[in-house]
C-alpha cells in the first residue's frame, strides 16, 4: 500500500498576483505615458475581474489519489471514482500545451477532470502507473 497522493492548488498564488500587477502596470503606463483613452483602458481592465475574484475568494482545487479511489474537487464541483471502476485514463495534450484528463470507466462513462484540479501531468501519470491504472496519451489532436 502506498500513501495517498494529494495535490491542492489555490486561486491566490504568487503567479496570479504578479500577472495582475504586470497587467495593471502596463495599463497604467498606457494611460499615463501614452495618453490612452480611459474608456479603452477600463474595457481592457474588465477582463481581469475574474482573476481578481479568484484572488479574493482563494478557491481550492485538487485531487486525492489513494489505492482505492480517485477524488477531485474544484470550487463547488467534486467527485470520486473507485480505481476498480476505471478502464483507463486518457491524457490529451492540446495545442496550447495544456493537458486534458478524461476518466473512461468500465461501464462506458467518461468523466472530465477540471483542469485547475490537475497536478503536473507527468507526476499524475507516475502516481497512476504506481497504482496500475492504464494511461492512454494523445498528443495534439485537432478534435
Amino acid at each position: 500500500m502506498s500513501a495517498p497522493y494529494r495535490f491542492t492548488r489555490h486561486g491566490r498564488s504568487r503567479r496570479a498576483v504578479l500577472a495582475l500587477v504586470a497587467v495593471y502596470g502596463v495599463l497604467g503606463l498606457l494611460l499615463i505615458a501614452f495618453d490612452a483613452a480611459p474608456w479603452l483602458i477600463g474595457a481592457v481592465a474588465l477582463f481581469t475581474l475574474p482573476a481578481l475574484w479568484d484572488l479574493w475568494r482563494n478557491p481550492a482545487a485538487g485531487i486525492i489519489l489513494s489505492d482505492e479511489n480517485l477524488e477531485w474537487f474544484s470550487g463547488r464541483l467534486d467527485g470520486n471514482v473507485a480505481l476498480a471502476q476505471i478502464d483507463r485514463i486518457r491524457m490529451d495534450t492540446r495545442w496550447d500545451l495544456s493537458v486534458r484528463v478524461t476518466i473512461l470507466t468500465r461501464d462506458g462513462k467518461s468523466l472530465r477532470l477540471p483542469p485547475e484540479a490537475l497536478p503536473p501531468h507527468r507526476r499524475m501519470a507516475a502516481e497512476l502507473t504506481l497504482r496500475n491504472v492504464q494511461i492512454e496519451r494523445h498528443h495534439f489532436t485537432v478534435f
